[in-house]
């Protein structure tokens, strides 16, 4: 395959190739003395006279403009006798009294073999000559009216197609042979017209010419061939030779595209095509460049697209962005491209994983894998309770949050296997061994207890907790810690959430009370404190969700209900979970963009989300307490957060 170079030599010797052509035979037949050439003596074509005597004043054969214009698909250059019979009509013909003598019948048939041998006028055997002696004879035969007729209409058609293509000597004599037939007045007239015309725009031809072998087609303004060339238009609108040079004006503009295409500058290959549609718009050339173009374009792209999946796998988004861009620029309305830039968005947010997606993290150094994750999308919210709202000043003032970077959340809280998992391998020593004890819900008080012998291995009353439950009487510092083992274990970065992470999870793009609503549910949604619920011994919540019952008192087993809009299940219910964040008061001076609040050494930590035990006040979603690092209790876990 020849390289961009190579190429752009062909298209430029083509052009000019073709530029010199037209230009020799407009300069040969505008100046033929330039070439030692008499125009006098030189022998012409005529496909109407043939050779006739000196003495008629016509010239030999004249020299075929076909031949010497040949630049491109010419509009008046057919045959003359199609020109003639397609723009005639029948002659008015007289009535015939009677049938032609047989010598009449030899001069037709005579007249009509010159009239189809192109011998028209002239010779006492061209076709006119014939035709006018069997009138004579004959004033009233129909076929040499008509042969006559036929004979004025082919000479029109030449000389009009000689007016056309610019040869006003050939056309000149052709008008004296037109003016010896009967009734041509009209005819003379306009053609002599159309010959004042011809000697007009003859010295502009051949300056557009010059023109365009100077490589000046359709620029600079005010000196350009194309200009020249719409100036003859103008004068003559049946011009051919103009309509052949803005033929090859729009060639020259077109090579300029595909030059410009070999320097995969296509913004210049669209700005030339459209340079060359205002010239000959919907021509044939100016379609099958386009495709060209439109062919190269699409190769480059998905070449160029190819590179920026090779740059995004190997984990290069930077490079991936830029060569996007570039595909971007060169065709933007590739089918691939939309697929490709939400992947890199999806790259750059959500390190390659989407929105939604759940997953889980392989250890690297033991067997086992991290809790199942789901990607939150991007967003912002209004967190917090709004001014009017009196029920409380902890959640106020209410601010926007923007969660500008991608994160993932574990989809439940965290089981008791998972947390027996982290204290087998890690040796780690849980708050509720080491200082002893968590508060556990006592039924007969139905209240929490402190229990002294209650640890993480139990469940909310402070029995053995099953494996699918989440772990409760874990301490801030415990869910800390398995945060930290985790990205020990994973080599990825694991944490507990921030508020503002969860309260932007927790609501899942909803604006009301709650993430299903602003009321109690009306089906089952999480393990909530129900007005249907019952306790082992019969107890029943003072303060509840109306017509509401889920059958749990106390924690149910993970993801057990519904999940809420970002795919997170007991995200407001079964247990209250440990947010990273230090206790403030309220949100004065809080952070905008979802970063945990955090000073050093603080000892109060934030919890957030509903409880199986919590009252409909506290399972709003801006409903937030503090509590000391060091709590354990049968109504709180945690669930952490993976960075991406």
């Amino acid at each position: 395959m020849p390289n961009n170079a190579i190429l752009r030599r062909q298209r430029a010797l083509g052009g000019g190739l073709g530029v010199l052509v037209l230009g020799f035979a407009l300069l040969y037949h505008f100046f033929p003395r330039v070439f030692h050439v008499d125009p006098a003596q030189a022998p012409r074509r005529s496909m109407s006279m043939g050779t006739v005597a000196p003495a008629s004043g016509l010239q030999p054969e004249r020299r075929s403009a076909i031949g010497e214009l040949n630049a491109g698909p010419p509009l008046t250059l057919a045959p003359a006798a199609v020109i003639a019979a397609r723009g005639s009509h029948n002659a008015n013909l007289p009535e015939q009294l009677s049938a032609d003598p047989p010598e009449v019948r030899a001069l037709l048939e005579q007249a009509t073999r010159a009239l189809h041998a192109g011998r028209l006028v002239g010779a006492a055997d061209s076709a006119a000559a014939l035709f006018q002696q069997a009138l004579k004879t004959k004033p009233d035969s129909r076929r040499a009216v008509q042969g006559l007729f036929d004979v004025h209409a082919r000479l029109v058609a030449e000389i009009d197609q000689d007016i056309a293509v610019g040869d006003a000597d050939a056309a000149q004599d052709l008008l004296g042979a037109l003016r010896t037939l009967p009734n041509a007045e009209t005819e003379v007239t306009q053609l002599e017209a159309s010959l004042k015309v011809l000697e007009q725009v003859r010295p502009m031809l051949a300056k557009a010419a010059g023109l365009l072998q100077q490589g000046k087609a359709d620029r600079p303004a005010g000196g350009s061939a194309l200009e020249l060339y719409r100036e003859v238009q103008k004068l003559d609108p049946q011009n051919a030779v103009a309509e052949q040079g803005i033929f090859q004006v729009q060639r020259a503009v077109l090579d300029r595209a595909l030059a410009a295409v070999a320097q995969n500058d296509f913004a210049g290959a669209d700005r030339e095509l459209a340079a060359a549609q205002a010239i000959r718009p919907g021509s044939q050339q100016m379609i099958d460049v386009h495709k060209r173009v439109d062919d190269m374009r699409e190769q480059r792209a998905n070449g160029m697209l190819a590179q920026a999946h090779s740059a995004l796998d190997a984990g290069n988004v930077e490079l991936a962005t830029r060569l996007a861009a570039q595909v971007r620029a060169i065709a933007p309305g590739l089918a691939a491209l939309a697929a490709f830039d939400e992947q890199l968005t999806n790259a750059r947010l959500y390190a390659s994983f989407k929105p939604g997606q759940v997953f889980t993290d392989r250890y690297v150094d033991l067997p086992g894998k991290t809790p199942a994750m789901v990607v939150i999308p991007t967003g912002s919210f209004r967190m917090g309770a709004s001014a009017d709202d009196d029920r409380s000043a902890t959640a106020q003032p209410q601010h926007t949050v923007t969660i500008g970077k991608g994160f993932s959340m574990a989809r439940s809280a965290v089981t008791v296997a998972q947390f027996r998992e982290f204290v087998r391998a890690s040796n780690y020593v849980p708050d509720s061994i080491r200082l002893g004890g968590a508060s556990v819900y006592d039924e007969r008080s139905g209240a929490l207890r402190e229990d002294s012998a209650a640890s993480w291995q139990d469940d909310y009353a402070g029995r053995k907790a099953d494996d699918d439950l989440p772990v409760v009487n874990v301490s801030w510092n415990d869910a800390k810690a398995y945060a930290d083992w985790l990205s020990q274990r994973t080599g990825k970065t694991y944490r507990l959430p921030s508020e503002a992470e969860f309260e932007y999870a927790l609501r899942g793009g909803t604006r009301s009370r709650y993430w299903w609503g602003d009321d109690a549910p009306k089906h089952t949604v999480e393990n909530l404190t129900g007005s249907g619920d019952r306790s082992r011994s019969g107890r029943r919540w003072s303060h509840a969700f109306r017509n509401y019952r889920d059958g749990y008192w106390g924690p149910a087993p993970v993801m057990s209900f519904a999940a809420n809009p970002f795919g997170l299940y007991d995200i407001n219910g079964n247990v209250s979970e440990w947010a990273l964040d230090c206790w403030h008061d309220n949100y004065i001076r809080a952070p905008d963009d979802g970063s945990a609040w955090i000073n050093p050494g603080c000892r109060s930590h934030v919890l957030r989300g509903g409880s199986w035990g919590s009252s409909p006040e506290q399972v709003d979603s801006t409903y937030r307490q503090g509590a000391d690092g060091e709590l354990r209790s049968g109504r709180v876990g945690f669930r952490v957060v993976r960075e991406l």
